[in-house]
């Protein structure tokens, strides 16, 4: 994972929203953000480094307040535990960037049975970019 730019470098490419989520591991509200209903094919990618994260096809309706995603671009998401112990916190590999957290065996209908609850202000979508969608 390549940290590579420090905080104020940060500050300066990052809106205060992205900052305070992917530098400083804060949670946006439920149901506020901008991906959370959307449908359209395509990649997201992480809103601090633009590495592609997950693809359209990843992408389900869990109706959790956030995007969910039952598994990334190969490669493309760490998994962290938590200081508590409690949760899986998942960041982006490129560029350290909290994503959100990941749990596993909540029964949803997915193919991992995992869900990547993530963040919108972390993500910038990519609509139509079809060669990483056909992951």
């Amino acid at each position: 994972m390549a940290h590579t730019k420090t905080n104020d470098e940060w500050r300066a490419v990052l809106n205060k929203e992205q900052f305070r989520v992917l530098r400083e591991k804060g949670t946006e509200m439920p149901y506020t953000g901008e991906y959370v209903k959307t449908t359209d094919k395509g990649v997201y990618r992480c809103a601090g480094c633009q590495a592609p994260l997950y693809t359209s096809n990843q992408k389900f309706t869990a109706h959790c307040g956030w995007p969910a995603f039952f598994d990334a671009v190969p490669g493309a998401v760490g998994r962290v535990p938590d200081a508590d112990g409690r949760r899986i916190e998942i960041v982006c590999n490129a560029c350290g960037g909290h994503l959100g957290h990941v749990f596993k065996g909540e029964g949803y209908p997915t193919p991992t049975d995992e869900r990547h609850c993530v963040n919108s202000v972390s993500l910038k979508f990519a609509p139509g970019d079809t060669e990483i969608a056909q992951l």
